[in-house]
């Protein structure tokens, strides 16, 4: 396990990252002020899924594929970037299947918001090359199992995340609470979404180069 110098300074690192506003944030606030409260949570877990996804994959060596075979790196981007255009046109379309009252109140279920968090953070090759290139720095042999140390630093990043998209989950839903009672709420939300949706896309498909 890490040292208690090592920890302070990568929970500090990774508060810093954290806090700073990315893709992530963008999507789980969206996701919050869109459906609420539980949605936002859901999402974060789905995404944190992903995180420790990605450390256990740099653990294992998996994440060096993306350096040793550029077409590895590309068709993952591509396929996360398409699974993120579906669900932008899934999110649009939704809005036109809600004619009657009981659609209008439907929600996306949680665990399928969960699975669109995970897959769509696991499908994200630039996470991959992030742990890669962070973990490495805090891990010592030293302190005994690289896997296991990797895996504790991917639990401090996602309590640090916890906490500061936590925040950010509770203002959005607030935001959702204020304004739900609005037919035109409603409708922005999900317009607002699924831009998001389609701006990660284009994101890792323009701003893919790594």
């Amino acid at each position: 396990m890490p040292d208690i110098s090592t920890l302070t300074l990568f929970t500090l690192a990774c508060l810093a990252l954290t806090m700073t506003p990315g893709p992530d944030m963008l999507l789980i606030a969206s996701r919050s002020a869109s459906q609420g409260r539980a949605a936002g949570f859901a999402s974060l877990a789905g995404i944190q899924a992903g995180t420790y996804c990605h450390a256990l994959a740099a653990a294992l060596g998996l994440s060096q594929l993306f350096l040793a075979v550029p077409l590895a790196y590309e068709i993952v981007r591509y396929a996360g970037a398409a699974y993120l255009l579906y669900l932008a046109w899934q999110t649009l379309r939704s809005g036109n299947e809600q004619s009657t009252p009981r659609a209008s109140a439907a929600y996306t279920p949680l665990i399928v918001i969960f699975r669109q968090g995970w897959l769509t953070n696991l499908l994200n090759p630039k996470m991959a090359l992030f742990v890669l290139a962070l973990f490495p720095q805090f891990v010592r042999q030293e302190n005994g199992s690289i896997v296991g140390q990797i895996m504790v630093l991917a639990t401090v990043l996602n309590l640090v995340g916890l906490a500061v998209n936590g925040a950010v989950i509770l203002l959005a839903s607030r935001i959702k609470k204020a304004f739900s009672g609005t037919g035109r709420f409603r409708k922005s939300s999900r317009i607002v979404l699924g831009s998001v949706f389609a701006g990660l896309a284009a994101r890792l498909v323009f701003a893919g180069e790594r």
